[in-house]
């Protein structure tokens, strides 16, 4: 089943949707240290958020296209199984047999959309609850890694555990001290992997 009209002029939409996620996803991550993240971001780290989410580790990229994969023949699928018991319960699916193909189709594509929706809302609320609150218990029970070193332009360098970055903004903490630091990336250097476990 090819892509309709309608699901193409859903497409700038959804991006906006993921943009929204996001900053969602952001917020309640930084929320949780005390940070209000959208005072200190710009309006191209917004635009980029959630393409910095998905490329921000291979097995969450790879996991993220094969849920838009999935969900591009989910339309089909439904319509070739939608009188098994299984796919009529876990969609909810209604019968089409009185709508026209043109009717059955958009009907199958919105719950291929509102599935997909489903999945990301999941995804970024969970994604920034848990990266927020087991960050939060690694920093209570002292177990955080310091594995970056920040050279700053004055000539001090710390070890530090980096929370997180925007285009801005460095977000991150210094062993031995719970208080988070916020630095502007102009005032550092340089900035160093002292433990990288990829290539050590």
């Amino acid at each position: 089943m090819k892509i309709s009209d309608d699901l193409e002029k859903l497409l700038p939409f959804g991006y906006l949707f993921l943009i929204l996620m996001g900053i969602l996803k952001d917020s309640i991550f930084y929320y949780q240290f005390g940070i209000n993240i959208l005072r200190y971001s710009t309006i191209m780290d917004i635009l980029i958020s959630p393409i910095a989410e998905f490329t921000s580790n291979p097995v969450i990229l790879g996991a993220i296209i094969l849920l838009f994969l999935l969900h591009f023949y989910l339309p089909s699928f439904l319509a070739k199984n939608k009188d098994l018991p299984f796919v009529k319960k876990s969609f909810e699916l209604k019968s089409t047999d009185g709508l026209s193909p043109q009717e059955t189709k958009s009907y199958y594509n919105g719950i291929a959309i509102k599935s997909l929706v489903i999945f990301l809302l999941s995804f970024f609320l969970g994604y920034g609850l848990a990266g927020g609150y087991f960050t939060k218990k690694k920093l209570k029970e002292n177990r955080l890694d310091y594995s970056y070193q920040l050279d700053f332009n004055e000539g001090e360098s710390k070890n530090v555990f980096i929370i997180g970055n925007n285009s801005l903004y460095y977000f991150y903490l210094i062993k031995g001290d719970k208080k988070i630091k916020i630095t502007p990336l102009s005032s550092i250097k340089n900035i160093a992997l002292v433990e990288n476990k990829m290539i050590d």
